[in-house]
C-alpha cells in the first residue's frame, strides 16, 4: 500500500514486547507520570471556556507552536484525543478582552477511575504564566468531580518545562515509563 514506516502509539513495557520481537524499536522514551486526585493544588485564575468544533483550527495552530513537528496533531489526531476515553473534557483559553485570540488548551479524559491529561498545550508566547497550571488544576478538578482517583499524563524525555509543570502540581514519575516505537519497512518492488 506504499507504507515505509509504521510507528505505534504510547505503549509500557510490557506491551511493547510483541512489537521489539516483529522487529519494531524504540523511536522515543517517554516520562509517565501520575498523582492521586485526593488532595488538589491551587492554580493560578484564568478565564477558560468549554472547547467547541469550530475551535479546532486554532487549538491545531497552538499545538503546531508548541509542539515539535513528530508531537503536533492534526484535525484526526486531535479528534482522537477527544475520543479516547469514554468521557472528555476539552477546554480552551483566550487571550484578552478585544480579540480573543485562543492561547490554550486542554483534553482530559476518563475512563472509569483513571484519569488522562490527554494532550495540554499553551502557546510559547503564553507560557510561564501560570495558564498550563490552570488548564492542569481545571481538569484534575474535574475528574475528581466525576469520581476518576488517579490521574496519568506522559512527556516526552527532553521536555523538561513540562515535567516541571507536572511535578510542581504533584504528578510523580513511573519508573517504568513509556515509549513510542517505529518500524522501517524494505521497499518491495
Amino acid at each position: 500500500m506504499g507504507y515505509r514506516t509504521a510507528i505505534t502509539g504510547a505503549l509500557g513495557v510490557d506491551d511493547q514486547q510483541p512489537f521489539l520481537r516483529a522487529g519494531f524499536a524504540v523511536h522515543e522514551r517517554l516520562h509517565l507520570l501520575v498523582r492521586t486526585l485526593d488532595e488538589l493544588p491551587h492554580a493560578p485564575a484564568a478565564a477558560l471556556h468549554r472547547g467547541h468544533h469550530r475551535d479546532h483550527p486554532r487549538v491545531l495552530e497552538v499545538d503546531g507552536a508548541a509542539f515539535p513537528t513528530f508531537w503536533r496533531l492534526d484535525q484526526p489526531g486531535l479528534a482522537d484525543a477527544l475520543s479516547a476515553t469514554p468521557s472528555a473534557r476539552f477546554r480552551v483559553a483566550r487571550h484578552g478582552d478585544r480579540d480573543r485570540t485562543l492561547i490554550g488548551y486542554a483534553v482530559t479524559g476518563r475512563a472509569g477511575p483513571r484519569g488522562y491529561l490527554q494532550r495540554l498545550a499553551v502557546h510559547p508566547d503564553h507560557q510561564r504564566g501560570g495558564l498550563g497550571s490552570a488548564l492542569v488544576v481545571d481538569g484534575l478538578r474535574w475528574l475528581r468531580r466525576w469520581g476518576a482517583k488517579e490521574v496519568l499524563v506522559n512527556t516526552q524525555l527532553g521536555n523538561d518545562a513540562a515535567v516541571r509543570l507536572y511535578e510542581s502540581l504533584g504528578f510523580r514519575h513511573r519508573e517504568e515509563g513509556l515509549a513510542v516505537l517505529r518500524l522501517t519497512m524494505a521497499e518491495v518492488s
